[in-house]
């Protein structure tokens, strides 16, 4: 379910998610879109009956979370072209790191084809985990609480999770006084919640602009002055994804338990996501 219905939705939608959404073609960006899905997903699980309900939805959060690992391991893989024996990693479920690679469109593996000199940075795996599980669990409470509270709420839960939450200390133009500097303008937003993706602790010490100011790597970032007018599209592209969600749900809400779980025969062809926009 997971593989057929998730996993490929990135690639699927790869146009409005890079090209309108203005999302950078990373492994990160990927697991927000993925995410997503996992969640549209895990709605319908939550209504079959128990205890089918309970082992689908696990199989559903397990399968996802395995892939991500398995991912990541691979896009943190040092490689080399010299071949070497390399011993298992500690992750019993993980492949061995010189098989081939996950084929995605999304983002760019570097070490793809290449022969790895060592596994992964077990420590760097465990972090970046546990940064997905977090950004998994907000983006679900996020969703839920946008689907009981109405479509400004969801739309703003698109707009954090799914955009960048970009522009949310004000929009700069180019007219603007810090635009004028003698360096580039540079904002991204900080997660003041908390926990693993932002040591808000640091903050103290750093201040909240200096931190912002910092490119972490993940291209998502404010637009800068002479991109302001790409906000003027915001509106609609959240309109577009909160229809589509509302949409989506409505559909698999129609289909049966039995269509759900496979058990009349139904491929889980008939749960496939439609298109963002048709």
């Amino acid at each position: 379910m997971y593989e057929k219905l998730c996993a490929l939705r990135a690639d699927e939608e790869r146009a409005f998610w890079r090209d309108r959404c203005h999302l950078p073609p990373t492994f990160q960006s990927w697991f927000t879109v993925t995410n997503l899905h996992v969640w549209l997903l895990t709605v319908r699980l939550r209504a079959l009956p128990e205890p089918q309900g309970q082992y689908y939805l696990q199989a559903l959060i397990d399968h996802f979370f395995l892939d991500v690992e398995d991912r990541v391991r691979a896009v943190l893989q040092p490689a080399t072209r010299q071949k070497r024996h390399l011993p298992p990693p500690v992750a019993s479920h993980t492949p061995d790191p010189t098989s081939e690679l996950p084929t995605v469109q999304f983002y760019t593996v570097s070490n793809a084809g290449k022969e790895p000199k060592g596994n992964a940075p077990e420590r760097l795996v465990t972090r970046q985990m546990k940064i997905f599980k977090e950004q998994w669990a907000g983006l679900g409470m996020a969703m839920d609480l946008g689907l009981v509270k109405g479509d400004a709420e969801m739309a703003g839960a698109v707009w954090r999770n799914l955009l960048g939450a970009r522009g949310a200390r004000g929009i700069i133009y180019p007219s603007s006084e810090v635009s004028k500097g003698d360096k580039p303008y540079f904002r991204r937003s900080i997660n003041l919640v908390g926990g693993e993706v932002e040591k808000v602790s640091t903050l103290d010490k750093t201040g909240l602009e200096a931190e912002e100011a910092k490119d972490d790597g993940s291209g998502v970032h404010d637009f800068g002055p002479n991109e302001a007018a790409l906000y003027v599209r915001y509106p609609e592209l959240m309109a577009d994804v909160v229809k589509y969600v509302r949409s989506e749900l409505v559909r698999l809400e129609k289909l049966s338990d039995e269509q759900v779980m496979g058990r009349d025969g139904s491929s889980v062809d008939v749960m496939k996501f439609r298109r963002i926009r048709e």
